[in-house]
C-alpha cells in the first residue's frame, strides 16, 4: 500500500519555502524595500474592514448618511472600523507613491523588468478609481459636491463626453444611481487589484530584485533571515504606530466639516475640496481654466505613468551612477509634492500658479527620461575617448 505524502511535501508548503526561508537577497537592500512589502498586507486589510463596514451601510441617498451615523454611533467598534478605513487610504497611496519613486529613483523599470512597471501602472490606476468611487458613499456635503466636481469635467471629452459623465452618475446628475453605482465597484474592485499585486512581485523573483546601488541581482546575496526578515517587521511597525497616531489622535484631520453635513443638491459649499487621497487628482482641472485642457492634462499624467520603461535608453540602472538623471529626478519630485496640498485649497490665483508649476513633473517627467540617458552615454564616450588620447 502506498504511503501518504507528508503535507510538507505538498505545492504549496515548498512555495513558501521557496519565497519566504530560501529565497535569496540582495545584502545591501534598504529600508525602502519595506514600501513594497506593506502595499499587499495593507490592501487585504482595507478589504476585510470595507467587507464589515458594507454590512452596516446602506448605498442609499436617503439613509446613507444615517447608516455612517449609526456605524459611528452604534455599532460596536464601529468608530474605529470608519476612521481606519478613511484615514488608511491615505498612508497608504503615500506609501504606494513613495514606493513608485524609489522605484524610478533606482532604474527598477529597466531592461527585463518593464512589465513590473506597467503592471504597477494598472494597479495604481485602478486604486485611484476605487478611491474615487469610496467617496460617494457617505453621502456627506462635500463628498456629494466633490464627486460632481471630479467627475463633471470628463463632459468636454469630445463626441462621448456626455455619455462618459451620464453613464457612471446613472442620469443627469449626481443622485441615487449614482450612489449605487460607485458603492458596488468600490466594493468589489480590490479584490482583481490584489490578484494583480500578487502577481506583480512575480518578475522580480525571476530576475532578481533591483537594489540602491543597480548591481547586478545575482551578486551578493544574503539569507533573508535577520536581514529582511527583522527589517521588514521593523517598517511594518512604524507604519502602523503612525496610523494609530492618526486614527485614534486626529481622525479628522485630513477630512472638511462640511462634510460632517448630510448632502444637499441646493446648497453649494463656499469652495469644493476633495477629502484626502483624491486631492492630487482634484488638483490638475483646478489648475487649468480651460475643461478641456483640464481633461487632457489628466489624461496625459495617466498615460505618462507606463511610459518610462519603453523611452529609458540608459544602460545604468541606478541614478547614484547617473548624475544628470539623479538631478532632474529630484527636482521633479520636488516640483510634484505640492499637488496633494492645491488639491485641498480655494480656486485663488496664488493657489492656481502654483498647481501650474507643480503640474510641469508629471507631464514632462516621462517625455525627457530618453534624453538623460543619451546624454550620460554621450558624456560618458567623450570623457573615454580623451583618457585614451
Amino acid at each position: 500500500m502506498a504511503r501518504r505524502p507528508s503535507i510538507l511535501k505538498q505545492p504549496l508548503f515548498p512555495t513558501l519555502n521557496h519565497h519566504l526561508i530560501d529565497h535569496l537577497t540582495l545584502s545591501n537592500l534598504s529600508y525602502r524595500r519595506v514600501l513594497g512589502l506593506l502595499v499587499g498586507p495593507f490592501s487585504v486589510i482595507q478589504i476585510i474592514i470595507g467587507v464589515f463596514l458594507a454590512m452596516h451601510h446602506t448605498p442609499h441617498v436617503d439613509p446613507a448618511f444615517s447608516s455612517v451615523e449609526h456605524i459611528m454611533r452604534d455599532v460596536k467598534g464601529g468608530w474605529w472600523l470608519r476612521h481606519m478605513h478613511a484615514n488608511g487610504a491615505s498612508p497608504f497611496f503615500i506609501v504606494v507613491h513613495s514606493y513608485i519613486l524609489c522605484g524610478s529613483h533606482h532604474g527598477s523599470y529597466a531592461s527585463l523588468r518593464e512589465s513590473v512597471r506597467c503592471i504597477g501602472a494598472v494597479i495604481l490606476s485602478s486604486m485611484i478609481i476605487t478611491v474615487l468611487m469610496g467617496y460617494v458613499p457617505s453621502w456627506g456635503q462635500m463628498s456629494f459636491r466633490g464627486v460632481t466636481a471630479i467627475t463633471s469635467p470628463a463632459s468636454a471629452t469630445p463626441v462621448v463626453g456626455d455619455t462618459i459623465v451620464t453613464r457612471p452618475w446613472g442620469g443627469f446628475s449626481v443622485d441615487n444611481a449614482t450612489s449605487n453605482r460607485f458603492s458596488s465597484p468600490h466594493y468589489l474592485l480590490p479584490f482583481p487589484i490584489v490578484g494583480a499585486s500578487i502577481v506583480h512581485p512575480a518578475v522580480p523573483y525571476k530576475y532578481g530584485s533591483n537594489n540602491p546601488s543597480g548591481i547586478n541581482s545575482s551578486a551578493d546575496k544574503t539569507a533573508p533571515y535577520l536581514h529582511s526578515h527583522v527589517k521588514d517587521p521593523a517598517g511594518w511597525v512604524a507604519f502602523a504606530i503612525s496610523l494609530s497616531l492618526s486614527v485614534f489622535h486626529a481622525p479628522n484631520l485630513l477630512g472638511h466639516p462640511d462634510n460632517s453635513i448630510p448632502a444637499n443638491p441646493m446648497s453649494t459649499p463656499a469652495y469644493i475640496v476633495s477629502e484626502r487621497h483624491p486631492s492630487p487628482i482634484h488638483a490638475i482641472p483646478r489648475s487649468i481654466p480651460n475643461k478641456s485642457g483640464g481633461v487632457a492634462a489628466i489624461g496625459l499624467v495617466s498615460v505618462s505613468s507606463p511610459a518610462p520603461p519603453p523611452t529609458n535608453t540608459a544602460y545604468v540602472r541606478s541614478s547614484s551612477s547617473r548624475p544628470i538623471h539623479d538631478k532632474l529626478f529630484w527636482l521633479f519630485s520636488i516640483d510634484r509634492s505640492p499637488s496633494g496640498w492645491i488639491g485641498c485649497q480655494p480656486v485663488e490665483a496664488s493657489y492656481v500658479t502654483i498647481g501650474q508649476i507643480a503640474l510641469v513633473g508629471p507631464l514632462f517627467h516621462s517625455a525627457i527620461t530618453p534624453i538623460p540617458g543619451e546624454l550620460e552615454a554621450f558624456l560618458s564616450s567623450a570623457k573615454s575617448s580623451t583618457r585614451i588620447n
